[in-house]
């Protein structure tokens, strides 16, 4: 399945919806791809996982590597996530205490500070 993904506005914050597999061929492009929304505006970008059929180890590793680059400009990585089985690979990582994990982007919305950018 090939990764697909889409920019689009909640409440005036950034989304990034994520449709396919995240593994080591698709990471590299959700990677660049979150780099370039958190380095040329609003550091704040809530990655919605709803439609992410697979994600592997180098998966996981470029969100956490995202969400440094969103910390160190002062922004947020929320992530959304209903998958129990995606949810499973979170809580045995231990990086469900990492991430703010919701279950809708409008939650992940309303849960951030309001902005101002």
């Amino acid at each position: 399945m090939e990764l697909s993904l889409e920019r689009k506005t909640v409440f005036g914050r950034t989304v990034l919806a994520v449709v396919g597999e995240v593994d080591v061929y698709s990471a590299p492009t959700l990677r660049d791809r979150l780099a370039d929304l958190i380095e040329s505006g609003d550091p704040t970008v809530i990655v919605d996982l709803s439609g992410v059929a697979f994600l592997d180890s180098t998966g996981l590793g470029t969100l956490v590597a995202s969400l440094k680059l969103a910390e160190q400009r002062g922004g947020q990585l929320p992530l959304v996530c209903a998958d129990d089985r995606i949810l499973r690979l979170f809580r045995i990582t231990g990086l469900d205490s990492v991430f703010t994990i919701r279950a809708s982007v409008e939650s992940a919305a309303e849960a951030l500070a309001p902005h101002t950018g």
